[in-house]
């Protein structure tokens, strides 16, 4: 490393840029700057360099003149220059080229909706501005394949074998390419199927798009080679539409010195946490630029300072607060998404929580509300002097945490007022009297004094605490790490002023703020080494026969990493790489990266390591087990080279022995009142000084705030090492308090989050590890829902049923150490493979449970007539598997197996049917939930531990009591609007189903608010009568209430298609029939227009194999907005399975896969289309369809015109075409092609009226983005894979 020469570390951030400099000497520098100030420079980092060398140089380097170069070492920059780009939609202009028939892939997506209780399904536009359909095609060859034709076959980089059905037709190409040019884009993506194995249409595309013009044209098969096309088409769409403005940026950057850059190193810092050279930095990887510098300050230097403990990393912004974890390796993901995109590359697992310090505080039924609506930059919190709303900027300021004087003034309209404490006073003021006009009137309250302004600002605080907690736990405890065995690494602006109080409440006992917290990222970027990585696909199994390969791919990759760290000048010495397996077992779609570093290679090994091995080893911690028998595959081979800079950055304080000096005392208000609160300035602290809380640190622009029963010491480099000690304990009461019914509210949905993780990790099944079909809930001791976390929308509201059934039936005996197994739809089941695991909670020695929690997760196979449990033509409910009302799956702490394994294959004992297909996976999953339920459990019990059984149950009450309120307060306004738009509080409403059976609806909505469905047809012979606790999940779905159903009256007649008789057929209830009553609730109502009122349930196999799917269509319109094409809705939000894994793994064909258009029904807001899947089978197979809406059409509203009906045909080999109706099990030979058209939602309001003006298109715009920036990481994803099971 050169002493005499600057080198600089710059993260430019969306609102500041942070500069460190090292200078000639040793000296180091650091600034901040606006990164936008174009009045005063026309770039930010730049403009930083350039005053930086002018004030150590002392010389005037003129702005408007290029700098020197010949001075700089390194420039290291991080920027979020993509992400902004990504965020507001200002990329490159870029086209999609794809094979042909899937145009609308990318669109469809997963298609799954981004918010379960959303009628109005906000996404992102896609990036794309135009789509090419590219005429080629390359499938898979297959022994078993039936289909005889003399095809070329190709061997993929997988050492799979292919067929080229068609090559490139180039003179369309050229044709379609031209038109793009002719329209001015100049940036293409090119996404064909199966090119991660199989390149070379796309590199014909690429020479091709080249030849003709195209600046900028991004592979999918160099982006990221890795098998799915959905997300390697987003990756690639991103690369094409982000790239070119780095590049823009890059040229922009360095016109602002002598000669450009080339003589310069410059970096950049990627999302993996790796420097990059400037000309290979890329869209793709460049999302988490900014980001990922933080992780790597805080990573290197807080891991192992004194305490052998991991680090989570905690950086509160402005509008988020990002948490990581750091164990001596960075945690990488592979796939995530930001603004709406998923990008397939690796980065840095950085969890981002809508909480920072602009999230705006609410009062709402009760509730004390933080987020996730930020404030942002601008109006900003109410102490910016522009009109914002109340801020947890607000509540630390009004709390004396936050210091005006010790703030820039550059706040108000003209940027140099102070924060304005008098606004922020006047806002809670207002807010205290509306939460003590609620207060007064509610039941258990009268006595209550009046809250203090000082008391709601501080509720606010614990609640945004709360939330901010939950993330962490979930990134711990999920990964079998326990939270309390980390330390705290606070960073950002905001985060210094909660890091105490997160730290007590997760029971960590050392919070570590670096002396660079401030601009952290800008620091880690100086310690960061560079990286190049290489990463190919493979498809084979790990076992001897393979190693040869996988050495060998290995040592190749290797190699092209080395060569390439060589060419940036790095010493071999310092140069290490790093072999990566992506792998899985075999029959499961659950794939981690694996390096063998504690595994060194042996005897039946790879030359590498023992991967094998490592995989086990970590899958045991992830998930609790491991598959012994089960084969292991390899999905990708990567390579992470690393060129070690061996830069040292450690700079030492001086020790002193006289005390610290105050700089001044405040006032400052904690959970038991006011303190005087002595004021530091870091940079008067040396090593050794140790000071008690409470007290403020001030640092640059951020504040820390010590605590009280915490002491801060400074350590030998100028850091902060926060010892937390447990506080004042203060005794909660069973009396309502509406900051601990908001706190007790996160913590019982904390329980329920929790004990979903566990059933994650440790089933086994395909369904409930991977798709997550699954809820946990807890429940009171009368079986009345607590909390569930909102995952499956056809199990919400209906699992409170199951337990109070079993309350009714087995009462006084049910004993401490049972486990009660149910999934009957009269005992509050949906249908028979949804199986509900019920356990008690007992508490020391009280005789009655005091809690309940329960579990319910879909098994893919439980008996019946057919596989997968899901016959088209069942007429009673034992032909659809096996049947448990109240069984004892666990008796005195027993595990039932011999007994529960008879009942699972009892249906054997029905003409035609069968018992379990995997009985395994059954009894698997079965012990995964009760292990779920055993966490909650514990943690019900450390809660009561905690505040008392006594004060846990009246907060359930409250909790309950409180979502009485909220259902009776919406359903009054409900009742309000309608009175005011027809005169009446009755509505009425019916839809027929395709066999003519009728769903009639009444409501009263006054007081009585009664639902009644008397008109509604008998239950038909069929199996498309609904469980009655189905209508339960569908109130909770159609009206997000989540909490309480007891304002409502439900009158559903026995023996009608809604509640059936107890042996009848259910399974067409349980995903046809709920989508069709959701529809009638909405017409009723006339809250938007019909969506396509069907699942679209596809099935095809043989006695070797079964596939299971559902298919999207199109949603209905609103008054306010255009139904969303090609979507899930209502009671399922499954996600459809990628193109390639598909035909990768069964013997078919997807031919085409898009939106069906003009389906959509036209109005002035129209319907959603409909989508458009045609499979060719490879083989003689059985096909079986459960559809509806092939008879009666979605329909409209308000004049809107109705969905088109959908269509299931089959085109026969032999040339017939044949209309296969709504619902049938078909026999179909190779060659035989079905096509399921779905149907369209229904239009709202008469076509070509009130036409939405612009302003109106813009804000739609600007939702749609908006709603997808909130969360981001492994937590983030959990929850969206969760939510679209």
């Amino acid at each position: 490393m050169e002493s005499n020469k600057y080198q600089f570390a710059i993260d430019r951030g969306g609102t500041f840029t942070d500069i460190w400099a090292r200078c000639p000497g040793g000296e180091v520098k650091v600034m901040k700057l606006l990164s936008v100030d174009p009045k005063h420079y026309p770039d930010a980092p730049r403009e930083g360099i350039r005053r930086i060398m002018e004030e150590v140089g002392g010389h005037v380097l003129p702005p408007d003149e290029p700098i020197d170069t010949s001075q700089i070492d390194w420039i290291r920059m991080g920027t979020t220059v993509a992400t902004n780009a990504l965020l507001e939609r200002k990329g490159e202009p870029m086209a999609l080229a794809i094979t042909k028939g899937f145009r609308d892939l990318l669109h469809i997506g997963n298609q799954a909706r981004p918010n379960i209780f959303d009628l109005e399904i906000l996404s992102p536009d896609q990036l794309y501005e135009e789509v090419i359909e590219v005429d080629e095609r390359v499938v898979f060859q297959q022994e078993k394949c039936e289909i005889k034709k003399d095809y070329l076959v190709v061997t993929g980089t997988t050492e799979e074998k292919l067929e080229v059905w068609r090559d490139v037709d180039v003179p369309k190409l050229r044709q379609d390419l031209q038109r793009l040019l002719d329209r001015g884009i100049q940036s293409l993506a090119v996404v064909l199927l199966h090119s991660y194995t199989f390149a070379d249409h796309e590199k014909e595309v690429g020479r091709v798009a080249r030849e003709m013009g195209f600046h900028q044209v991004s592979l999918s098969s160099d982006v990221m080679p890795m098998v799915r096309v959905v997300p390697r088409g987003y990756t690639a769409c991103a690369d094409a539409y982000l790239t070119p403005c780095i590049k823009n940026y890059v040229a922009g950057f360095a016109s602002g010195f002598q000669g450009g850059v080339q003589d310069t190193r410059v970096l950049f810092m990627q999302s993996d946490g790796g420097l990059t050279p400037v000309d290979q930095f890329n869209g793709s990887r460049a999302i988490l630029s900014g980001p990922a510098g933080g992780v790597v300050g805080y990573a290197l230097t807080t891991y192992k300072k004194e305490l052998e403990l991991p680090v989570i990393g905690f950086d509160m912004g402005g509008t988020s607060t990002d948490v990581s974890r750091y164990a001596g390796n960075y945690e990488h993901v592979f796939e995530t998404t930001t603004a709406g995109v998923t990008i397939q590359a690796p980065q840095l697992d950085i969890n981002t929580v809508a909480a920072g310090g602009g999230s705006m505080l609410f009062f709402r039924a009760g509730l004390f509300v933080v987020g996730p609506e930020s404030a942002g930059a601008d109006p900003g919190p109410t102490c910016y002097l522009k009109g914002g709303p109340l801020t947890i900027t607000d509540a630390n300021l009004y709390l004396g945490r936050l210091l005006p004087d010790y703030f820039p003034k550059i706040f108000g309209r003209t940027q140099d007022q102070p924060l304005d404490e008098g606004m922020t006073r006047k806002a809670f003021q207002k807010l205290t009297r509306e939460v003590n006009e609620f207060l007064l009137h509610q039941h258990g309250t009268e006595d209550h004094l009046p809250m203090t302004e000082e008391e709601v600002a501080m509720g606010f605080i614990r609640v945004a605490n709360e939330t901010m907690c939950r993330p962490i736990r979930a990134l711990t405890q999920a990964r079998g790490h326990d939270t309390s065995r980390h330390v705290l690494a606070c960073f950002g602006g905001a985060g210094g002023q909660h890091a105490c109080a997160i730290a007590r409440s997760l029971g960590m006992t050392q919070v570590y703020v670096h002396r660079y917290a401030g601009i952290l990222s800008a620091y880690g970027m100086a310690l960061a080494d560079v990286v190049h990585e290489a990463q190919e696909p493979c498809a084979g199994k790990y076992d001897q026969s393979s190693f040869a390969h996988i050495d060998s791919r290995i040592e190749h990759l290797s190699d092209v990493c080395s060569q390439e760290l060589l060419k940036q000048g790095f010493d071999s010495s310092q140069i290490e790489t790093k072999p990566f397996l992506h792998m899985r077992y075999d029959r499961t779609d659950c794939a981690l990266m694996i390096s063998p570093d504690e595994d060194p290679p042996g005897l039946g090994t790879c030359k590498y390591g023992d991967f094998k091995t490592a995989f086990q080893k970590r899958y045991q911690i992830e998930f609790g087990f491991t598959i012994p028998d089960r084969p292991i595959l390899v999905d990708d081979i990567r390579i992470r080279g690393v060129g070690k800079a061996f830069v040292s950055l450690d700079e030492s304080v001086t020790e002193v022995k006289e005390p610290p000096r105050v700089e001044k005392i405040t006032r400052c208000y904690f959970e038991d009142g006011h303190y005087n609160t002595n004021i530091y300035l870091l940079e008067d602290l040396g090593k050794g000084h140790v000071i008690e809380g409470p007290a403020i640190i001030i640092n640059g622009n951020s504040t820390i705030l010590v605590e009280p029963a915490c002491t801060a010491s400074i350590t030998p480099h100028g850091d902060i090492k926060m010892k937390i000690g447990s506080g004042k304990l203060h005794e909660i009461g069973t009396e309502l308090d509406a900051i601990q019914l908001s706190i007790f509210s996160n913590r019982f949905m904390s329980i329920a989050e929790q004990m979903g993780r566990v059933l994650q990790r440790t089933a086994i099944s395909t369904n409930i590890k991977e798709r997550l079909d699954f809820s946990c809930a807890m429940f009171g001791p009368d079986g009345g829902l607590v909390a569930n976390a909102p995952h499956i929308p056809v199990h919400l509201g209906a699992m409170q049923e199951a337990v109070q059934y079993q309350l009714r039936q087995l009462g006084s005996s049910i004993c401490d150490g049972d486990v009660i197994l149910s999934n009957h739809p009269q005992a509050g089941g949906s249908h028979l493979p949804d199986l509900t695991v019920i356990t008690p909670v007992f508490y020391n020695k009280v005789p009655r449970p005091v809690f309940f929690v329960a579990s319910r997760g879909h098994h893919a196979d439980i008996g019946g007539i057919t596989p997968g449990s899901m016959p088209p033509h069942s007429k009673s409910i034992h032909e659809e598997g096996a049947v448990f009302k109240s069984f004892m799956l666990v008796k005195g702490g027993v595990f039932m197996e011999e007994e529960v394994t008879a009942a699972l294959n009892e249906p054997g004992q029905y003409p035609g049917s069968s018992g379990t297909r995997n009985l395994h996976d059954n009894l698997s999953d079965l012990k995964a939930q009760v292990a779920a339920n055993q966490k909650g459990i514990r943690l019900i019990n450390e809660l009561i531990d905690e505040y008392g059984l006594d004060v846990v149950q009246a907060y359930m009450g409250h909790i309950q009591a409180n979502a009485e309120v909220a259902v009776q307060e919406m359903l009054c306004e409900i009742a309000r609007k309608t009175k005011q738009k027809t005169g009446q509080t009755r509505l009425t409403a019916e839809e027929f189903m395709d066999d003519g059976s009728k769903i009639s609806l009444d409501i009263e909505i006054d007081e009585t608010k009664v639902v009644d469905f008397t008109d509604s047809s008998c239950q038909n012979p069929g199996h498309c009568t609904s469980p009655r606790y189905i209508m339960v999940s569908v109130y909770y779905l159609s009206f997000s209430l989540q909490g309480c159903l007891k304002p409502v009256k439900a009158l559903i007649p026995a023996g009608s298609i809604l509640d059936p008789s107890e042996n009848a057929a259910v399974v067409g209830g349980n995903v046809l029939t709920s989508q069709r009553i959701v529809d009638v609730l909405l017409k009723a109502f006339g809250v938007c227009a019909a969506s396509q009122g069907c699942m679209n349930n596809i099935t095809f196999g043989d006695e070797a194999f079964g596939h299971y799917e559902t298919v999207a269509g199109g949603a209905g319109a609103g008054a306010t907005w255009d139904g969303r094409s090609g979507v899930h809705t209502h009671m399922t939000n499954t996600r459809i399975t990628d193109v390639e894994i598909l035909e990768r793994r069964y013997p078919v064909i997807v031919k085409r896969f898009h939106l069906s258009l003009g389906t959509g029904g036209r109005g002035q807001h129209c319907g959603g289309d409909g989508v458009i899947r045609e499979y060719l089978f490879r083989k003689n197979l059985t096909l079986s369809i459960l559809t509806e809406r092939r008879v009666f059409r979605p329909y409209g509203l308000e004049g809107g015109e109705p969905g088109h009906l959908g269509r299931n045909l089959m085109y026969y080999a032999d040339g017939r075409i044949v209309n296969l109706g709504s619902k049938t099990s078909v026999d179909c030979q190779a060659g035989d092609v079905f096509l399921l058209q779905t149907p369209g939602g229904g239009g709202y309001g008469s076509p070509g009226e009130g036409e939405a003006n612009e302003d109106m298109k813009d804000e739609r715009k600007r939702r749609r983005i908006d709603t997808s920036v909130v969360g981001r990481g492994s937590v983030y994803e959990y929850k969206r894979t969760q939510e679209s099971a």
